[in-house]
C-alpha cells in the first residue's frame, strides 16, 4: 500500500434521526483547524439543503474532509431516516468506518438497527460515541450496553464486536474515552478515527477502478459521478471506460478531477487508489456502475438496495386554478424533473401510466416521496399527487403478497388502550410489550399500508409523547382489508371566494379546511364530514339582504381554527378517488373527479363492478 493510501481514513456518520450526528461532524471540521478562529460558521453545516434545516433531519449524503496530524479523513454525513435508505447503502460502498452516534437517553432506536446493519454487511469497523451525556436522565453505560445487544442480534464479527467506545456532548464539543474523564476538545474522537478506521481497502496493481456510489451536476462541469479509487490512478486527460449496467462500454475522457478540502470541492491534477473524488467528463453514467482506465477491466460488483414498497401517482393540475401560482405546468416538465431525480436517487423509480400526463413513482416510504414534492413545489411545480398505496407482489403459488414492517412504538401508560386498538385495526401483530417508567415500549409486525397515517394518530392520541420508527421487514401474505379514514370529505358544489356566512352553518356538520376569503372550485375539499359519506354543499352563500331587520342581526360569527394539514398529513388523509393540489404557494384537496354527476356515474360503475366480480 502506498504512503498516500496509508495515511487516508474513509468514515461515514451513522444514526438514528436526531441523535446529533451533523452536530458532531460540525464540531469535528471546526475542531480541527479548518476554520479561522474569528470565522463565522453556521450550525449543522453539512445540511445545506432548505428542507433539511427546516425539517432537522439528513435527507442527502454528503461528503467533507479534514486533515489531523498527517491523515487526511473523508466524512460522509449519511441520513438517518429509512425512507432515505438508498443514502445510507450507495455510501457503505465508498467508506472503512463508521462513527455510530447514540443518544445516551433513548438508546438504539429502529433506524440505529437499519443504518447499522448496511454499516456492518459492508465490512466498515465502528467507533461508537454516545452522545448527550450532558442530557437530563441520561444513562450511558445502560446504553452501552443495549448497543453491545444490538451489535450481536446484527451478527457482527469478531472484530466489529470490539469496537471501542466514546462518550460526548456534541453541542458541547467534547468528547472523553471513558465516563471517569474530563475533557474540554473532541481530540479523543480524532485519535480513535485514526486508531480504529484501518486504511482505505484498495486492490493491487495499477489497473484504475472506481464504483460509482453518488452522482450530483453542475451547470459548469456537467455531471459528477462519486466514489472510491478501488485500485491504480487517474489524472486529467486520462481516458477512461464507463461499464454499463448491461454490460455495454462507452469511452471518453477526465475533464477534471475533485477532491473534497473541508466542505468545499476543489480541482487537482490526478488522484490515486484510497481517496474519495469526483469525476467529470462522463455524462451518460448512473450509479453503480465501473469507471475503468481502460477496456479491459472487468466492472466491479453493485451492491443492490432495497425495493421500493410505495407508490404514488404524480398528475398534471388540470383544476380550474391551475397555472396562477406556478411556472412548470405540463407533463414533460413533470417527466424530466422525475428523470433528472432518479438519476441521483438509486431508491426512486417513476414509470408511464396509461395517461400521458400521469406518473407512478415508487419510493421507500411517503416521506421520501413527500420530500420530492416539496422540492418541486419550491422549484415552481404545480402537481396532482395521490394517496401513498403499497406495491404489491406475486408470491410463487400465485398468492398476494405484501409489504410488512417491523414497528417500535414508545407510548404513555395511559394512552396504551386507544394506541393497541388503532394497532389492531390496522392488522399489527404485537411481538412484545416491555414497560418502562411511565412508558411502554411496543414491538409489532404491521402492513406497510397499516402504518399510513398511523403516526399522526399516535401523536394526537398520545398528546405528542408517542415515539414511533419502523424498518422494512418482508414480503408476507396479504393481511386483509384495512379500512381508510372513517369520515366523508365536505366536497365544495360552487366556484368563488368563501364566506364566513356559510361557513358557520357548515361548522355544525363538519370540520372545516378553509376561511373567509378563501378562494375554492367544484370538487375542492373543504373540510371533513362528520359522517361517513361525502357531503357536497356552498361555501360562498352570502346573507340574503332584507329590508326586515331580525333580533339575530349585527351578532358576530365565532368560526372554529380550521383543520390545516401539511403535505405529509394530508397525503396521509386523502382517499383513493381524491388528490393533494401542490403549488408553491398552496396545498388544496380536491376529488380525482371534479364534476358531482361524473363522480356518481364513476361510483356507480365501480360498485357495479365489484358486485359482478
Amino acid at each position: 500500500m502506498s504512503k498516500k493510501a496509508s495515511n487516508i481514513r474513509n468514515i461515514a456518520i451513522i444514526a438514528h434521526v436526531d441523535h446529533g450526528k451533523t452536530t458532531l461532524v460540525d464540531c469535528l471540521l471546526k475542531q480541527s483547524g479548518l476554520f479561522r478562529s474569528n470565522q463565522a460558521t453556521e450550525e449543522r453545516m453539512m445540511d445545506s439543503m432548505d428542507l433539511e434545516r427546516e425539517r432537522g433531519i439528513t435527507i442527502k449524503a454528503k461528503n467533507a474532509s479534514f486533515r489531523y496530524k498527517e491523515f487526511h479523513v473523508n466524512i460522509v454525513d449519511t441520513p438517518g431516516h429509512a425512507d432515505f435508505g438508498g443514502e445510507v447503502e450507495r455510501i457503505m460502498n465508498m467508506i472503512d468506518g463508521v462513527i455510530l452516534v447514540v443518544d445516551a437517553y433513548e438508546g438504539p432506536q429502529a433506524q440505529t438497527r437499519f443504518v447499522l446493519r448496511k454499516a456492518l454487511e459492508s465490512g466498515a469497523r465502528p467507533i461508537v460515541v454516545i452522545n448527550k451525556i450532558d442530557r437530563e436522565n441520561a444513562n450511558p453505560a445502560k446504553v452501552v450496553d443495549q448497543v453491545t445487544d444490538l451489535f450481536l442480534s446484527l451478527a457482527a464479527n469478531e472484530d466489529q464486536l470490539d469496537f471501542p467506545v466514546l462518550y460526548a456532548s456534541a453541542r458541547d464539543g467534547y468528547a472523553m474515552a471513558s465516563l471517569d474523564e474530563k475533557s474540554d476538545t473532541i481530540q479523543p474522537l480524532f485519535d480513535a478515527i485514526v486508531k480504529y478506521t484501518p486504511a482505505p481497502r484498495i486492490e493491487a496493481g495499477d489497473k484504475f477502478r472506481i464504483l460509482v456510489s453518488n452522482l450530483d451536476y453542475s451547470d459548469y462541469l456537467g455531471r459528477i459521478a462519486f466514489g472510491k479509487i478501488l485500485s491504480g490512478s487517474i489524472a486529467v486527460g486520462d481516458p477512461m471506460v464507463i461499464i454499463h449496467g448491461d454490460g455495454s462500454r462507452t469511452t471518453s475522457r477526465v475533464s477534471s478531477i475533485l477532491h473534497f478540502d473541508g466542505l468545499k470541492r476543489i480541482e487537482i491534477g490526478d488522484a490515486s487508489a484510497g481517496d474519495i473524488i469526483g469525476l467529470t467528463g462522463c455524462e451518460d453514467v448512473f450509479l453503480g456502475e465501473t469507471i475503468a482506465g481502460d477496456a479491459e477491466t472487468p466492472a466491479l460488483p453493485f451492491v443492490p438496495v432495497d425495493p421500493p414498497t410505495l407508490c404514488m401517482r404524480f398528475a398534471v393540475n388540470d383544476g380550474p386554478l391551475a397555472g396562477q401560482e406556478g411556472k412548470l405546468l405540463t407533463a414533460r416538465h413533470i417527466r424530466e424533473r422525475l428523470e433528472k431525480e432518479v438519476l441521483v436517487n438509486i431508491s426512486l423509480r417513476f414509470n408511464e401510466t396509461e395517461s400521458a400526463s400521469v406518473f407512478e413513482v415508487r419510493g421507500r416510504g411517503e416521506m421520501q416521496i413527500a420530500v420530492l414534492v416539496e422540492q418541486m413545489r419550491r422549484e415552481g411545480f404545480e402537481l396532482l399527487v395521490s394517496r401513498p398505496e403499497v406495491i404489491f407482489k406475486k408470491g410463487p403459488d400465485g398468492e398476494i403478497l405484501e409489504p410488512v414492517e417491523e414497528l417500535f412504538c414508545e407510548v404513555p401508560n395511559d394512552s396504551l388502550g386507544p394506541i393497541l386498538e388503532s394497532l389492531a385495526f390496522r392488522k399489527a401483530e404485537i411481538t412484545s410489550m416491555d414497560h418502562a417508567d411511565e412508558m411502554v415500549v411496543l414491538k409489532a409486525f404491521i402492513p406497510t399500508r397499516g402504518l399510513i397515517g398511523f403516526e399522526t394518530e399516535l401523536v394526537n392520541g398520545t398528546r405528542g409523547l408517542g415515539i414511533m420508527s419502523h424498518l422494512f421487514h418482508e414480503y408476507a401474505p396479504f393481511k386483509g382489508d384495512i379500512p381508510a379514514r372513517k369520515q366523508g370529505s365536505l366536497v365544495s358544489m360552487e366556484s368563488g371566494k368563501v364566506t364566513a356566512y356559510s361557513l358557520d352553518t357548515l361548522q355544525e356538520r363538519a370540520r372545516l379546511m378553509v376561511v373567509p376569503g378563501d378562494i375554492v372550485y367544484p370538487g375542492m375539499i373543504i373540510g371533513e364530514n362528520s359522517r361517513g359519506e361525502d357531503m357536497t354543499c356552498n361555501p360562498t352563500k352570502e346573507k340574503k339582504l332584507t329590508n326586515m331587520r331580525s333580533s339575530g342581526d349585527g351578532k358576530g360569527i365565532i368560526l372554529d381554527a380550521p383543520l390545516k394539514l401539511t403535505l405529509e398529513r394530508a397525503l396521509e388523509y386523502i382517499g383513493d378517488d381524491e388528490y393533494v393540489e401542490a403549488t408553491p404557494k398552496s396545498l388544496r384537496l380536491r376529488k380525482k373527479i371534479l364534476d358531482a354527476t361524473e363522480r356518481k356515474r364513476a361510483a356507480n360503475r365501480k360498485a357495479a363492478l365489484v358486485m359482478a366480480e
